[in-house]
């Protein structure tokens, strides 16, 4: 990774191609389980998602995104991070952020996703409930885990 330092910073519009652009090149690199048709779908709903809904920040190395964090009320919404900085740490430190900063104690994650739902776990997440559908009714189940310190 650069040697500049990471920061994290809020979202602005300035940064909407790259967030797009991160949150397309991490789903391919971990969501191998989608079908293509499924993941277009998703790309068009992602496309038009207002950031500002959400409490969403950008972890930079001088003006370049490597990853975000979106939150909405308590529940983490949004965590993607750039492939090539993948295992640096940048999903926990988004992570802490999130519970530290902006209360976060909840998550759903696809279950087949199994790297996130170990990531999770590391993190003290617990799975209360597991739908048979996502959000959007595709099967592809989900897990709700809830923080358990």
């Amino acid at each position: 990774m650069k040697e500049d330092k990471v920061r994290i910073i809020p979202y602005n519009e300035d940064y909407r191609n790259d967030v797009l652009r991160v949150w397309e090149a991490s789903v391919l690199a971990t969501h191998d389980f989608l079908l293509e048709a499924d993941f277009q779908h998703i790309k068009i709903l992602v496309q038009s998602i207002d950031f500002y809904d959400f409490k969403v920040f950008l972890a930079v190395s001088g003006a370049q995104l490597l990853g975000f964090i979106g939150v909405l009320d308590d529940k983490v919404e949004m965590l993607f991070i750039e492939p090539t900085y993948t295992g640096f740490g940048l999903g926990k430190e988004l992570m802490g952020y999130a519970i530290n900063e902006l209360g976060a104690n909840k998550v759903d994650v696809n279950e087949q996703n199994r790297r996130a739902v170990s990531f999770y776990e590391k993190l003290g997440f617990e799975a209360y409930e597991r739908t048979n559908l996502d959000d959007q009714g595709n099967p592809y189940p989900l897990l709700r885990m809830s923080l358990f310190k």
